[in-house]
């Protein structure tokens, strides 16, 4: 499953990414994040660096993995996140879209395994897609409060 996402924010790319690239903001704006922590030694954007994020869903908590494969600010930032039967391979691009907007474009690419490759026919993209848009428009009420 492929999809792109897209949204304008209000603030110069430089001040979106600063607050973006701050771990100690991510969950006032990443909903349900109860914790994170760095699993890997040195800069915790380095390429193949990783990420344990812990989220609440409902009554349950769900551990996602982070990988870095490639932190290029102000352009570009890849990653990989994984759970049990899911990977999703997700590249973000930040353009300049005036004096003070960004526009930030995220391109997902999702594979599935196990007990998840049949839930997934029973998933439609466009759920996937609105929880990535609502994410975005947290990010970007909290950037642009700021």
């Amino acid at each position: 499953m492929k999809y792109t996402s897209e949204i304008t924010i209000d603030l110069p790319r430089d001040r979106m990414l600063e607050i973006m690239d701050n771990p100690d903001n991510m969950q006032k704006w990443q909903e349900g994040l109860l914790r994170w922590e760095h699993m890997t030694d040195g800069d915790f954007r380095a390429p193949g660096a990783k990420m344990k994020m812990v989220f609440q869903q409902g009554k349950r908590e769900m551990e996602i993995v982070e990988t870095i494969v490639s932190h290029s600010f102000p352009e570009e930032f890849k990653c990989i996140y994984e759970t049990k039967g899911v990977k999703n391979w997700a590249n973000n691009v930040f353009h300049e879209a005036g004096p003070d907007k960004s526009r930030w474009v995220a391109e997902h690419e999702f594979q599935f395994s196990g007990f998840m490759k049949v839930m997934s026919f029973f998933m439609p993209t466009s759920m996937f897609k609105k929880q990535t848009l609502k994410t975005m428009n947290a990010f970007k009420d909290f950037a642009e409060s700021q």
